[in-house]
């Protein structure tokens, strides 16, 4: 045993090695022997392959030269490498490792002389050409499948009748059918966006790998992508992580959310909807669960994938200045938020108005919440609104709700007719309940009408206005039926003299006026016959022109 604890050290340390290449193909690899490492000794024996090639001399041969004290590889009889015992494996000879790298130098040179030839040349084109064509086949494939499957489900679809809901009391709006229905698609469409891109990366390299002068640059590409992206060059607490690392981590943290999601959307509608529980119940529940496994979920994938969380301290102690200071509005609403989700003022389904608005709450999330308004717009809001100012929750513990419907009849009216009207006119009401019943109270005298309250219950508020329509149509109808008359207001406007004593004018004021209204009169008459003067000229002036008209025309018939 503790022989077998000294060797086992010893076998398990690897020897630093180096590839032997021939134009971006590596045939075999050498170590480190005597004073040169193996990356000096691989650098000088590449270097002579390529002038090999680079001389054109033509043929190439291999040979081995046993009379050193190692075996010598030869090419063309000039020294190509030395077979030191560092480079033979456990259980194999010097001589048999040496005519082993033997043959394989003499294959990949002599593909390498058929690599140079034109009929290579013609059928590496023609496959590069089929490679391509195939590429652009698989990837216009994804495309069509994006375009005639994928696509079509964007579009929303509605129900057929907005004001009926199979679930609630409340009124279906236009909204898509799944919540995360869009996010998947994206998903998708990243899928294959990505497949596509692979597709064409994997056609590229490898018509790139056909031809001697681009497997070169495509092993140089692919070497520098290798080191840019598994060296380790992001310092994050004790440890440091490369490009690769933070690739698998967004991977992990997508793949937990997606989870997530589906986990919460099953428990909705495989769970949950057995339960009988309510929509907002059923809501809330799969909300919290889908934050609580997210949560969860992230601090696994963080521990996993390395990361010690205690490193985070500094980091979670900046990020709470930050809400502090800069975040303190998302901060505002993501509590407020929380005090939704879990006390529950308002739920989805609803019935609400605030600030003027009113709709049915279709979404709660920890920052906003979405009303969808009698008009079908949705109106997204702060959740502080909802705690700072003053809600109308119409489904609040009950959706039973009393309507007052305002009536104005004229004096003299017969009040008992008036009240059977009404109380008839709600009872004959679809939408209103009978139970609570239907009550007339007589408010008060008006200015011009005697003013009556219809109060009705009713178990759908989002239809109130439409109840208010219909009702007052109806009373409008039977009222003329029975001759009972609305009026409209009224009022008798007298005008009184002045009873302010007469005021004394002086005489030279009274004679002012006289001469002046006197020079008024006779300027007015003299316009007057100056007008008339001239009005006659005109009518003689037309009179003659008339008779010579009448005149040409005659001497024009006489000659005729």
């Amino acid at each position: 045993m503790t022989s077998v604890g000294f060797v086992t050290p010893i076998l398990g340390q690897e020897k630093p090695t180096a590839p032997i290449m021939l134009e971006g193909r590596t045939l075999f690899y050498v170590s480190e022997s005597g004073q040169y490492t193996a990356e000096q000794r691989a650098k000088e024996a590449n270097s002579q392959l390529g002038k090999i090639f680079t001389e054109g001399e033509s043929p190439i041969s291999v040979g081995i030269d046993t009379n050193q004290d190692v075996p010598i590889i030869t090419i063309n009889d000039r020294y190509f490498l030395s077979v030191t015992s560092n480079d033979v494996p456990v259980g194999k000879s010097l001589q048999g490792q040496a005519l082993a790298w033997k043959n394989t130098l003499e294959i990949a040179i002599s593909k390498s002389e058929y690599e140079r030839k034109p009929q290579y040349y013609i059928k590496a084109i023609i496959i590069a050409i089929a490679i391509l064509f195939l590429a652009f086949i698989l990837s216009w494939k994804l495309g069509a499948i994006w375009q005639r499957w994928l696509k079509p489900l964007t579009t929303t679809k509605t129900d057929p009748n907005p004001l009926t809901s199979t679930t609630s009391n409340q009124p279906l709006t236009v909204t898509p059918t799944e919540s995360s229905f869009n996010f998947q698609l994206v998903g998708l469409l990243v899928l294959l966006t990505v497949i596509r891109g692979i597709i064409w990366i994997i056609a590229l390299g490898y018509i790139s790998r056909l031809f001697p002068q681009t497997r070169q640059w495509s092993d140089f590409v692919i070497e520098i992508l290798q080191v840019s992206l598994i060296t380790d060059v992001f310092p994050l607490g004790n440890q440091k992580y490369s490009v690769l690392d933070f690739f698998i981590l967004i991977g992990l943290l997508g793949g937990v959310i997606t989870l997530t999601r589906t986990v919460s959307r099953v428990l909705k509608s495989k769970l949950l909807s057995a339960t009988g529980l309510n929509r907002a119940v059923q809501d809330t529940t799969a909300l919290i669960v889908n934050y609580t496994l997210i949560f969860l979920g992230t601090i696994v994938v963080l521990q996993v994938w390395g990361l010690d969380l205690s490193s985070l301290t500094v980091f979670a102690s900046v990020l709470g200045v930050g809400v502090g200071l800069g975040l303190q509005g998302i901060a505002k609403e993501f509590v407020s938020g929380l005090v939704l989700i879990f006390e529950r003022p308002i739920q989805v389904g609803d019935f609400v108005e605030v600030d003027g608005l009113m709709g049915t709450v279709e979404r709660i999330s920890v920052r906003s919440t979405e009303i969808r308004t009698l008009d079908q717009i949705s109106v997204i809001l702060p959740n502080s609104r909802f705690l700072e100012s003053e809600v109308i929750n119409w489904n609040h513990s009950s959706s039973i709700s009393r309507l007052k419907i305002p009536v104005g009849v004229a004096y003299g009216s017969n009040l008992e007719a008036v009240k059977k009207v009404l109380i008839d006119t709600a009872k004959n009401h679809r939408d209103i309940l009978s139970m609570p019943s239907p009550q007339v109270f007589f408010s008060e005298f008006g200015d011009s009408s005697l003013n009556f309250t219809l109060l009705v219950w009713i178990s759908k508020p989002y239809k109130q206005f439409q109840i208010k329509s219909d009702l007052y149509f109806n009373i409008d109808s039977k009222f003329r039926e029975e001759d009972i008359e609305i009026p409209f207001p009224q009022r008798d406007v007298h005008f009184r003299s002045s009873d302010r004593p007469p005021q004394n004018l002086s005489p030279e004021l009274i004679n002012s006026l006289t001469t002046l209204s006197n020079s008024l009169a006779m300027w007015l008459e003299t316009n007057s016959n100056h007008h008339t003067i001239q009005d006659k000229n005109k009518e003689i002036q037309s009179k003659k022109m008339t008779k010579k008209d009448n005149s040409q025309t005659y001497d024009n018939d006489t000659r005729n």
